[in-house]
């Protein structure tokens, strides 16, 4: 007989890992599949996803160990502090990284266990039944569900006719694991890893040449930050160039060569030590065998769900970088708190338009809501209130000026309707941002907080006084 359960959640990213557990705590019977092995020494079935593997995590390690090496070069001698120059040693950064990700993944490993949630090893796809008895196959076996969460992630997309070995060409799982400071590294993409691994390299003396196809920077952020962003990385020595087309690619073991036309139609040719691709990512429905249940699947291949994650099939649901919106770990967790919780008849929700999105370079860029050249396309009345890092006591002390909080507001109600931020801790601050907006709160609200100083956090604060020409500080 197979063996049955409640729930099957496919996939066990932090959509999949954190939709098994909350639908354990919820009283459902739940197992979770996972197949890929990652790293793992022992070719185990590693659970975390791209977040915790190759991805979210170790990227922040590197970009953390990075920034303290910039710091000990060009920081540390304007606040009195002599360190002589500093040395980095890329295998001791490249292991710490690889701690802290086996700490994690084997920490859910842990809660699964905690939550009595069944660790299925294998890759997950349909094979038949309908609603109240879905028989998926696991590996060489047949499991029988109710519920089935697809939670199978995305992948990284690759450019077509340039072969990614993950030692020369390198897409983000590879751009994790360089072992040694390339002297010139070339990166095709703008985009969050482009910028976040560049910043990286860049840092430990690589010279850093980034290619992006779109017209504009960071065209998904707001206008004034992208305007400020391009003017600090500039400043900090990543080499943007904007409007490129990439024609070949040759890689060898002795470095890669590009050949690209710029904006301006001309053929240019770089040579470089390494290249990392970050073009953008693809949802992995490829072995779900959906066409054989009938699952629905949109013109780019994700899930079609409606607003709380369901799909066509009955008792089906997908959350994740496998459906519509933003592929962020923290979205998919999101989702996935909301489907357990709709499974049990409660009424789990993920608001869409108080998701954060986070770009972690330095300074970091943060921003909910929409961005004032949305509100103006959508001929939306509003106000602004944007105050600078460098009007903050608590940002001068910590020698972090660059940037500002940029509050948009409704020019009638005052509902905040989006913030932007550029700073240090720019992911951290926009936190209060998020909760004042899920509530519908206006900038008045966050000017009568009060505000512990010195902090950060009054910079938001100045921004919410600022909307009504009331700022105090500035």
């Amino acid at each position: 007989m197979s063996k049955q359960f409640d729930v099957l959640v496919i996939g066990g990213g932090p959509g999949g890992y954190v939709a098994a557990i909350r639908a354990a705590q919820l009283g459902f019977s739940v197992a979770c599949c996972e197949s890929s092995s990652y790293a793992d020494p022992k070719g185990e079935p590693r659970l975390g996803g791209t977040c915790l593997n190759v991805g979210c995590i170790p990227s922040k390690a590197l970009l953390h160990t990075s920034h303290l090496f910039a710091e000990a070069a060009h920081g540390f001698a304007a606040q009195g502090i002599s360190v002589g120059t500093p040395s980095i040693d890329v295998p001791t950064m490249i292991g710490r990284k690889n701690t802290i990700v086996d700490q994690l993944t084997t920490g859910i490993k842990g809660l699964f266990k905690k939550n009595k949630v069944t660790l299925l090893k294998g890759h997950g796809s349909f094979s038949g039944g309908g609603e109240g008895a879905w028989q998926i196959k696991v590996g060489d076996e047949i499991v029988e569900a109710k519920q089935v969460v697809i939670a199978t992630g995305s992948r990284a997309r690759h450019l077509p006719g340039v072969p990614v070995d993950n030692k020369i060409v390198c897409d983000n799982v590879g751009a994790l694991d360089i072992d040694a400071v390339p002297k010139k590294l070339a990166i095709v993409g703008a985009g969050v890893i482009g910028l976040e691994m560049g910043s990286v390299w860049r840092r430990l003396g690589a010279e850093v040449i980034i290619l992006e196809a779109l017209p504009d920077f960071l065209s998904v952020a707001d206008a004034d930050v992208a305007k400020e962003a391009a003017k600090v990385f500039k400043k900090q020595g990543l080499d943007i160039h904007l409007g490129v087309t990439i024609g070949e690619v040759k890689g060898s073991n002795k470095g890669v060569s590009v050949t690209y036309t710029d904006k301006a139609g001309a053929e240019q040719h770089l040579d470089a030590d390494r290249l990392i691709v970050s073009v953008g990512r693809v949802p992995n429905t490829d072995g779900l065998n959906a066409e054989a249940v009938g699952l629905m699947l949109d013109e780019r291949g994700r899930v079609h769900v409606d607003d709380h994650c369901r799909t066509n099939l009955p008792g089906v649901w997908a959350v994740g970088d496998v459906v519509r919106g933003p592929m962020l770990a923290h979205k998919a967790m999101e989702e996935a708190v909301m489907v357990a919780e709709r499974m049990a008849g409660q009424a789990g929700h993920c608001n869409a338009d108080t998701i954060p999105y986070v770009v972690y370079t330095h300074p970091e860029i943060a921003w909910v809501g929409k961005t004032e050249q949305q509100l103006k396309a959508d001929g939306v009345a509003y106000k602004a209130g944007k105050i600078p890092f460098m009007a903050n006591g608590r940002a001068l002390g910590m020698g972090d000026t660059a940037g500002f909080v940029k509050m948009l507001a409704d020019a009638e109600t005052d509902v905040i309707l989006g913030v932007h931020v550029i700073g240090a801790n720019a992911s951290e601050l926009i936190s209060e941002a998020v909760v004042a907006m899920e509530f519908g709160a206006a900038s008045e609200d966050i000017a009568r907080i009060c505000h512990a100083h010195p902090t950060l956090t009054e910079v938001m604060h100045e921004a919410a006084l600022a909307c009504d020409k009331r700022s105090l500080h500035f």
